[in-house]
Protein backbone atom coordinates (compact mmCIF):
# COMPACT_ATOMS: atom_id res chain seq x y z
CA UNK A 1 0.00 0.00 0.00
CA UNK A 2 2.70 2.25 0.93
CA UNK A 3 4.46 1.62 -2.88
CA UNK A 4 1.32 2.51 -4.23
CA UNK A 5 1.12 5.73 -2.56
CA UNK A 6 4.46 6.57 -3.25
CA UNK A 7 3.88 5.52 -7.16
CA UNK A 8 0.52 7.76 -7.12
CA UNK A 9 2.76 10.77 -5.25
CA UNK A 10 5.15 10.16 -8.02
CA UNK A 11 2.76 10.19 -10.70
CA UNK A 12 0.83 13.35 -9.67
CA UNK A 13 4.13 15.56 -9.28
CA UNK A 14 5.06 14.32 -13.38
CA UNK A 15 1.53 14.90 -14.59
CA UNK A 16 1.90 18.33 -13.27
CA UNK A 17 5.56 18.49 -14.50
CA UNK A 18 4.28 17.98 -17.83
CA UNK A 19 1.47 19.94 -17.81
CA UNK A 20 3.58 22.77 -16.70
CA UNK A 21 6.21 21.80 -19.38
CA UNK A 22 3.58 22.42 -22.20
CA UNK A 23 2.26 25.43 -20.62
CA UNK A 24 5.76 27.08 -20.61
CA UNK A 25 6.78 26.38 -24.54
CA UNK A 26 2.87 27.35 -25.68
CA UNK A 27 3.59 30.62 -23.43
CA UNK A 28 5.60 31.93 -26.29
CA UNK A 29 3.76 30.81 -29.45
CA UNK A 30 2.03 33.82 -29.54
CA UNK A 31 4.92 35.63 -29.75
CA UNK A 32 4.95 34.38 -33.43
CA UNK A 33 2.01 35.22 -34.29
CA UNK A 34 -0.43 37.47 -32.80
CA UNK A 35 2.55 40.00 -32.84
CA UNK A 36 0.96 41.06 -36.24
CA UNK A 37 -2.15 43.61 -35.49
CA UNK A 38 0.58 45.55 -33.93
CA UNK A 39 2.22 45.72 -37.39
CA UNK A 40 -0.56 46.63 -39.49
CA UNK A 41 -0.12 50.84 -39.25
CA UNK A 42 2.96 50.16 -40.12
CA UNK A 43 2.92 47.91 -42.85
CA UNK A 44 -0.43 50.21 -44.19
CA UNK A 45 1.35 52.92 -44.30
CA UNK A 46 4.50 51.81 -46.28
CA UNK A 47 3.33 49.29 -48.59
CA UNK A 48 0.04 51.35 -49.35
CA UNK A 49 -2.90 48.68 -49.13
CA UNK A 50 -6.25 48.89 -47.71
CA UNK A 51 -7.70 47.62 -44.58
CA UNK A 52 -9.26 44.82 -46.23
CA UNK A 53 -5.95 43.66 -47.87
CA UNK A 54 -3.71 43.78 -44.85
CA UNK A 55 -6.87 41.32 -43.63
CA UNK A 56 -6.25 38.69 -46.38
CA UNK A 57 -2.84 38.60 -44.79
CA UNK A 58 -4.37 37.49 -41.61
CA UNK A 59 -6.94 35.58 -43.40
CA UNK A 60 -3.65 33.83 -45.50
CA UNK A 61 -1.92 32.84 -41.62
CA UNK A 62 -5.39 31.10 -39.98
CA UNK A 63 -5.90 29.21 -43.10
CA UNK A 64 -2.53 28.14 -43.57
CA UNK A 65 -2.84 27.53 -39.50
CA UNK A 66 -6.25 25.37 -39.93
CA UNK A 67 -4.96 23.49 -42.66
CA UNK A 68 -2.14 22.42 -41.14
CA UNK A 69 -4.15 21.43 -37.60
CA UNK A 70 -6.05 19.20 -39.88
CA UNK A 71 -3.18 17.18 -40.63
CA UNK A 72 -0.65 17.69 -37.75
CA UNK A 73 -3.64 17.03 -35.37
CA UNK A 74 -3.75 13.21 -36.72
CA UNK A 75 -0.12 13.71 -37.19
CA UNK A 76 0.74 13.79 -33.02
CA UNK A 77 -1.50 10.60 -32.87
CA UNK A 78 0.80 9.04 -34.80
CA UNK A 79 4.44 10.38 -34.12
CA UNK A 80 3.87 12.07 -30.28
CA UNK A 81 3.89 15.95 -29.74
CA UNK A 82 7.39 16.06 -28.37
CA UNK A 83 9.21 16.70 -31.79
CA UNK A 84 6.34 17.84 -33.68
CA UNK A 85 6.08 20.90 -31.11
CA UNK A 86 9.72 21.67 -31.21
CA UNK A 87 9.70 21.31 -35.44
CA UNK A 88 7.27 24.31 -35.56
CA UNK A 89 8.28 26.55 -32.62
CA UNK A 90 11.41 26.98 -34.94
CA UNK A 91 10.30 27.06 -38.38
CA UNK A 92 7.92 29.82 -36.62
CA UNK A 93 11.06 31.60 -35.63
CA UNK A 94 12.49 31.40 -39.18
CA UNK A 95 9.05 32.57 -40.97
CA UNK A 96 8.80 35.49 -38.79
CA UNK A 97 12.46 36.72 -39.53
CA UNK A 98 11.43 36.25 -43.00
CA UNK A 99 8.57 38.09 -42.87
CA UNK A 100 10.59 41.00 -41.35
CA UNK A 101 12.89 41.49 -44.26
CA UNK A 102 9.57 41.43 -46.63
CA UNK A 103 10.01 44.25 -49.39
CA UNK A 104 6.77 43.78 -51.20
CA UNK A 105 3.38 42.92 -49.50
CA UNK A 106 3.47 40.05 -51.25
CA UNK A 107 6.21 38.73 -49.35
CA UNK A 108 4.16 39.06 -46.33
CA UNK A 109 0.86 37.21 -47.11
CA UNK A 110 4.04 34.23 -48.49
CA UNK A 111 5.60 33.90 -45.24
CA UNK A 112 2.86 34.61 -42.96
CA UNK A 113 1.03 31.94 -44.63
CA UNK A 114 3.79 29.65 -44.34
CA UNK A 115 3.97 31.07 -40.66
CA UNK A 116 0.17 29.85 -40.30
CA UNK A 117 1.47 26.50 -40.58
CA UNK A 118 4.65 26.35 -39.13
CA UNK A 119 2.65 27.41 -35.70
CA UNK A 120 -0.43 24.46 -35.93
CA UNK A 121 2.68 21.97 -35.14
CA UNK A 122 1.95 23.64 -31.35
CA UNK A 123 -1.87 23.44 -30.76
CA UNK A 124 -3.21 19.96 -31.30
CA UNK A 125 0.48 17.86 -30.71
CA UNK A 126 0.11 19.98 -27.59
CA UNK A 127 -3.65 18.82 -26.60
CA UNK A 128 -2.78 15.45 -27.01
CA UNK A 129 0.21 15.32 -24.66
CA UNK A 130 -2.10 16.32 -21.98
CA UNK A 131 -4.91 14.49 -22.67
CA UNK A 132 -2.47 11.62 -22.47
CA UNK A 133 -1.55 12.83 -18.83
CA UNK A 134 -4.65 13.73 -18.06
CA UNK A 135 -8.32 11.32 -17.05
CA UNK A 136 -11.51 12.57 -18.23
CA UNK A 137 -12.67 14.46 -14.60
CA UNK A 138 -9.64 16.38 -14.22
CA UNK A 139 -9.48 17.38 -18.32
CA UNK A 140 -10.81 20.58 -17.92
CA UNK A 141 -9.17 21.85 -15.26
CA UNK A 142 -5.71 20.70 -17.66
CA UNK A 143 -7.10 22.49 -20.66
CA UNK A 144 -8.31 25.42 -18.82
CA UNK A 145 -4.49 25.64 -17.39
CA UNK A 146 -3.02 25.09 -20.88
CA UNK A 147 -5.42 27.71 -22.49
CA UNK A 148 -4.09 29.87 -19.76
CA UNK A 149 -0.55 29.34 -20.97
CA UNK A 150 -1.80 30.79 -24.41
CA UNK A 151 -3.74 33.68 -22.74
CA UNK A 152 -0.43 34.65 -20.78
CA UNK A 153 0.82 34.41 -24.19
CA UNK A 154 -1.11 36.62 -25.47
CA UNK A 155 -0.75 39.43 -22.45
CA UNK A 156 3.08 38.93 -23.31
CA UNK A 157 3.41 40.02 -26.70
CA UNK A 158 0.57 42.63 -26.56
CA UNK A 159 3.25 43.83 -23.69
CA UNK A 160 6.42 43.76 -25.20
CA UNK A 161 4.32 45.38 -28.73
CA UNK A 162 2.95 48.28 -26.67
CA UNK A 163 6.37 48.57 -25.16
CA UNK A 164 8.43 48.48 -28.44
CA UNK A 165 6.33 51.06 -30.00
CA UNK A 166 5.19 52.96 -27.45
CA UNK A 167 8.12 53.43 -25.84
CA UNK A 168 11.23 52.39 -27.70
CA UNK A 169 9.86 53.95 -30.91
CA UNK A 170 10.64 50.63 -32.92
CA UNK A 171 10.33 50.37 -36.82
CA UNK A 172 7.38 47.78 -37.12
CA UNK A 173 10.20 44.55 -38.57
CA UNK A 174 10.95 44.30 -35.01
CA UNK A 175 7.86 43.16 -33.79
CA UNK A 176 8.50 40.07 -36.11
CA UNK A 177 12.66 39.76 -34.86
CA UNK A 178 13.04 40.39 -31.01
CA UNK A 179 9.83 38.44 -29.25
CA UNK A 180 9.52 35.52 -31.32
CA UNK A 181 13.48 34.83 -29.91
CA UNK A 182 11.67 33.84 -26.53
CA UNK A 183 9.98 30.69 -28.10
CA UNK A 184 13.26 29.20 -28.60
CA UNK A 185 13.93 29.37 -25.24
CA UNK A 186 10.46 27.46 -24.56
CA UNK A 187 11.27 24.69 -27.50
CA UNK A 188 14.29 24.17 -25.75
CA UNK A 189 13.00 23.74 -22.36
CA UNK A 190 10.00 21.93 -23.47
CA UNK A 191 11.85 18.86 -25.51
CA UNK A 192 14.18 18.51 -22.54
CA UNK A 193 11.19 17.90 -20.13
CA UNK A 194 8.45 16.43 -21.65
CA UNK A 195 7.98 12.78 -22.66
CA UNK A 196 5.06 11.95 -24.62
CA UNK A 197 2.40 9.72 -22.36
CA UNK A 198 2.72 8.19 -19.08
CA UNK A 199 4.35 4.70 -20.26
CA UNK A 200 7.22 6.31 -21.51
CA UNK A 201 8.64 7.22 -17.56
CA UNK A 202 7.62 3.86 -16.51
CA UNK A 203 3.58 4.60 -15.17
CA UNK A 204 0.61 3.32 -16.21
CA UNK A 205 -1.60 4.39 -19.09
CA UNK A 206 -4.43 5.98 -17.67
CA UNK A 207 -7.78 4.17 -16.87
CA UNK A 208 -9.89 5.92 -18.94
CA UNK A 209 -7.60 5.43 -21.69
CA UNK A 210 -7.27 2.29 -20.95
CA UNK A 211 -11.01 1.39 -21.35
CA UNK A 212 -11.18 3.11 -24.65
CA UNK A 213 -8.43 1.73 -26.07
CA UNK A 214 -9.16 -2.27 -24.82
CA UNK A 215 -13.36 -1.23 -25.61
CA UNK A 216 -13.03 0.20 -29.28
CA UNK A 217 -8.88 -0.90 -30.34
CA UNK A 218 -8.27 2.50 -32.03
CA UNK A 219 -4.64 1.86 -31.60
CA UNK A 220 -5.05 -0.48 -35.18
CA UNK A 221 -7.01 2.62 -36.86
CA UNK A 222 -5.79 4.18 -39.52
CA UNK A 223 -5.73 7.20 -40.17
CA UNK A 224 -8.30 7.61 -42.68
CA UNK A 225 -10.69 5.75 -40.21
CA UNK A 226 -10.12 8.23 -37.54
CA UNK A 227 -10.90 11.30 -39.66
CA UNK A 228 -14.29 9.20 -40.71
CA UNK A 229 -14.89 8.54 -37.59
CA UNK A 230 -14.38 12.52 -36.46
CA UNK A 231 -16.27 13.65 -39.38
CA UNK A 232 -19.16 11.33 -38.88
CA UNK A 233 -20.01 12.27 -35.39
CA UNK A 234 -22.68 14.84 -35.68
CA UNK A 235 -22.01 16.49 -31.93
CA UNK A 236 -18.33 17.25 -32.64
CA UNK A 237 -19.56 18.78 -35.89
CA UNK A 238 -22.26 21.67 -34.17
CA UNK A 239 -19.05 21.93 -31.43
CA UNK A 240 -16.80 22.48 -34.35
CA UNK A 241 -19.10 25.15 -35.92
CA UNK A 242 -19.40 26.78 -32.81
CA UNK A 243 -15.88 27.11 -31.88
CA UNK A 244 -15.60 28.71 -35.59
CA UNK A 245 -17.84 31.44 -34.75
CA UNK A 246 -16.27 32.05 -31.09
CA UNK A 247 -12.49 32.04 -33.02
CA UNK A 248 -13.66 34.60 -35.19
CA UNK A 249 -14.84 36.88 -32.84
CA UNK A 250 -11.53 36.17 -30.83
CA UNK A 251 -9.30 36.71 -33.64
CA UNK A 252 -11.25 39.43 -34.71
CA UNK A 253 -10.08 40.90 -31.79
CA UNK A 254 -7.17 40.31 -31.42
CA UNK A 255 -5.79 41.61 -34.28
CA UNK A 256 -8.22 44.91 -35.14
CA UNK A 257 -8.16 46.00 -31.43
CA UNK A 258 -4.65 47.42 -31.54
CA UNK A 259 -5.42 49.16 -34.45
CA UNK A 260 -8.42 50.88 -32.86
CA UNK A 261 -6.21 52.18 -29.92
CA UNK A 262 -3.20 52.98 -32.18
CA UNK A 263 -5.74 55.35 -34.35
CA UNK A 264 -4.56 56.34 -37.44
CA UNK A 265 -1.19 57.96 -36.62
CA UNK A 266 1.06 56.82 -33.80
CA UNK A 267 0.84 60.51 -31.87
CA UNK A 268 -2.77 59.74 -31.25
CA UNK A 269 -1.83 56.24 -29.07
CA UNK A 270 -2.71 57.90 -25.74
CA UNK A 271 -4.83 54.93 -24.29
CA UNK A 272 -2.66 52.11 -26.36
CA UNK A 273 -2.22 50.21 -22.91
CA UNK A 274 -6.40 49.96 -23.06
CA UNK A 275 -5.96 46.99 -25.30
CA UNK A 276 -3.26 44.84 -23.03
CA UNK A 277 -7.00 44.62 -20.61
CA UNK A 278 -8.22 42.19 -23.41
CA UNK A 279 -5.28 39.45 -23.23
CA UNK A 280 -5.29 39.59 -19.50
CA UNK A 281 -9.07 38.70 -19.13
CA UNK A 282 -8.28 36.03 -22.16
CA UNK A 283 -5.43 34.17 -19.75
CA UNK A 284 -8.07 34.45 -16.30
CA UNK A 285 -10.85 33.46 -18.40
CA UNK A 286 -9.58 30.14 -19.38
CA UNK A 287 -8.74 29.13 -15.87
CA UNK A 288 -12.13 30.06 -14.30
CA UNK A 289 -14.68 28.24 -17.00
CA UNK A 290 -12.08 25.18 -17.41
CA UNK A 291 -12.87 24.64 -13.64
CA UNK A 292 -16.48 25.67 -14.01
CA UNK A 293 -16.91 22.97 -16.57
CA UNK A 294 -15.90 20.28 -14.48
CA UNK A 295 -17.25 21.07 -10.89
CA UNK A 296 -20.24 23.51 -11.03
CA UNK A 297 -21.88 21.90 -14.61
CA UNK A 298 -19.96 17.95 -13.71
CA UNK A 299 -17.95 17.93 -17.31
CA UNK A 300 -20.78 19.68 -19.34
CA UNK A 301 -19.18 21.93 -22.04
CA UNK A 302 -22.01 23.25 -23.51
CA UNK A 303 -23.63 25.44 -21.33
CA UNK A 304 -20.85 27.60 -20.14
CA UNK A 305 -19.93 28.15 -23.63
CA UNK A 306 -23.15 29.21 -24.30
CA UNK A 307 -23.32 31.05 -21.36
CA UNK A 308 -20.21 32.76 -21.44
CA UNK A 309 -20.58 33.77 -25.05
CA UNK A 310 -24.31 35.24 -24.36
CA UNK A 311 -22.60 37.58 -22.32
CA UNK A 312 -19.49 38.45 -24.45
CA UNK A 313 -21.72 38.94 -27.49
CA UNK A 314 -23.48 41.99 -24.91
CA UNK A 315 -19.85 43.32 -23.82
CA UNK A 316 -18.50 43.82 -26.77
CA UNK A 317 -21.57 45.58 -28.11
CA UNK A 318 -21.42 47.98 -24.95
CA UNK A 319 -17.74 48.28 -26.30
CA UNK A 320 -19.22 49.75 -29.57
CA UNK A 321 -21.05 52.35 -28.55
CA UNK A 322 -18.67 53.57 -25.34
CA UNK A 323 -15.92 56.32 -26.86
CA UNK A 324 -12.28 55.27 -27.53
CA UNK A 325 -10.74 57.75 -24.73
CA UNK A 326 -13.06 56.69 -22.26
CA UNK A 327 -10.28 55.21 -20.24
CA UNK A 328 -12.03 53.37 -16.91
CA UNK A 329 -15.05 52.45 -18.90
CA UNK A 330 -12.70 50.82 -21.97
CA UNK A 331 -10.19 49.08 -19.52
CA UNK A 332 -13.52 47.43 -17.22
CA UNK A 333 -14.86 46.26 -21.01
CA UNK A 334 -11.98 45.22 -22.61
CA UNK A 335 -11.02 42.87 -19.71
CA UNK A 336 -14.57 41.51 -19.56
CA UNK A 337 -14.47 40.68 -23.38
CA UNK A 338 -11.20 38.91 -23.63
CA UNK A 339 -12.54 36.96 -20.59
CA UNK A 340 -15.41 36.00 -22.01
CA UNK A 341 -14.23 35.42 -25.17
CA UNK A 342 -11.70 33.25 -24.93
CA UNK A 343 -12.66 31.66 -21.74
CA UNK A 344 -14.90 29.29 -22.76
CA UNK A 345 -12.49 27.99 -25.49
CA UNK A 346 -10.81 25.38 -22.18
CA UNK A 347 -14.66 24.14 -22.75
CA UNK A 348 -14.49 23.38 -26.41
CA UNK A 349 -11.50 21.32 -26.82
CA UNK A 350 -12.03 18.83 -23.64
CA UNK A 351 -15.08 18.05 -26.25
CA UNK A 352 -12.32 16.07 -28.62
CA UNK A 353 -11.05 13.26 -25.61
CA UNK A 354 -15.02 13.42 -24.09
CA UNK A 355 -16.84 12.53 -27.31
CA UNK A 356 -14.57 11.03 -29.40
CA UNK A 357 -12.15 9.38 -27.00
CA UNK A 358 -8.51 10.08 -25.90
CA UNK A 359 -6.95 7.88 -28.82
CA UNK A 360 -8.84 10.12 -31.34
CA UNK A 361 -8.29 13.13 -29.38
CA UNK A 362 -5.40 14.51 -31.65
CA UNK A 363 -7.52 13.75 -34.70
CA UNK A 364 -10.08 15.34 -33.11
CA UNK A 365 -8.61 18.77 -31.59
CA UNK A 366 -7.15 19.09 -34.84
CA UNK A 367 -10.27 19.25 -36.89
CA UNK A 368 -11.57 20.94 -34.83
CA UNK A 369 -8.84 23.60 -34.87
CA UNK A 370 -9.71 23.41 -38.64
CA UNK A 371 -12.78 25.09 -38.60
CA UNK A 372 -12.08 27.55 -36.18
CA UNK A 373 -9.39 29.20 -38.39
CA UNK A 374 -11.54 28.30 -41.65
CA UNK A 375 -14.30 30.61 -39.91
CA UNK A 376 -11.62 33.07 -38.52
CA UNK A 377 -9.52 33.75 -41.37
CA UNK A 378 -12.74 34.45 -43.36
CA UNK A 379 -13.46 37.06 -40.87
CA UNK A 380 -10.33 39.02 -41.08
CA UNK A 381 -10.74 40.70 -44.55
CA UNK A 382 -14.17 41.08 -43.98
CA UNK A 383 -14.04 43.28 -40.85
CA UNK A 384 -10.95 45.20 -43.04
CA UNK A 385 -13.28 45.68 -45.83
CA UNK A 386 -16.32 46.62 -43.46
CA UNK A 387 -13.23 49.39 -41.52
CA UNK A 388 -12.86 50.35 -44.99
CA UNK A 389 -16.02 51.31 -46.23
CA UNK A 390 -17.49 52.76 -42.64
CA UNK A 391 -14.31 54.80 -42.12
CA UNK A 392 -14.67 53.76 -38.40
CA UNK A 393 -12.09 50.82 -36.50
CA UNK A 394 -14.96 50.09 -34.09
CA UNK A 395 -17.03 48.44 -36.41
CA UNK A 396 -14.79 45.01 -35.35
CA UNK A 397 -17.20 45.14 -32.19
CA UNK A 398 -20.31 45.18 -34.10
CA UNK A 399 -19.14 41.75 -36.26
CA UNK A 400 -17.65 40.28 -32.85
CA UNK A 401 -20.58 40.54 -31.38
CA UNK A 402 -22.74 38.88 -33.37
CA UNK A 403 -20.24 36.15 -33.73
CA UNK A 404 -20.99 35.48 -30.17
CA UNK A 405 -24.36 35.21 -30.37
CA UNK A 406 -24.30 32.80 -32.96
CA UNK A 407 -21.34 30.71 -31.48
CA UNK A 408 -23.73 30.48 -28.38
CA UNK A 409 -26.71 29.00 -30.10
CA UNK A 410 -25.17 26.13 -31.58
CA UNK A 411 -23.30 25.29 -29.38
CA UNK A 412 -26.51 24.47 -27.19
CA UNK A 413 -27.25 21.45 -29.29
CA UNK A 414 -24.20 19.84 -28.09
CA UNK A 415 -24.97 17.10 -25.69
CA UNK A 416 -21.91 14.78 -23.96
Amino acid sequence: MNDLNIQASDFRRTQWKMLFAVMFCYLFFYTGRQNFGWAIQGIEGEFGVTKQYIGWAGAAMLWAYGIGQFINGNLADKYGARRMMVIGGVLSVIMNWATSFATAYWMIVLFWALNGFSQSLGWAPGSRLVSNWWGGRERGKAFGFYLFAAGSSSILIYLLSIIMLDIYDFNWRWLFRLPVLLLLLGCAVFYYVVRNKPEDLGFEPLEDETQVTVKDKRKDETSLQRYSKVLKNKKFMLACISIGFQNTARYGLLVWVPLYYLGTEIEESSNLWIALALPIGMALGTIFFGQLSDRVFKSNRSKPIALSLGLAGLVILMIYFVPRDHLLGGLLLMFLAGFLVYGPQSCYWPLSPDLLGVNRSGTGVGVMNTFAYAFAGAGEPFIGFMADITGQENIVFAVTSTMCFMGAFIILFVRR
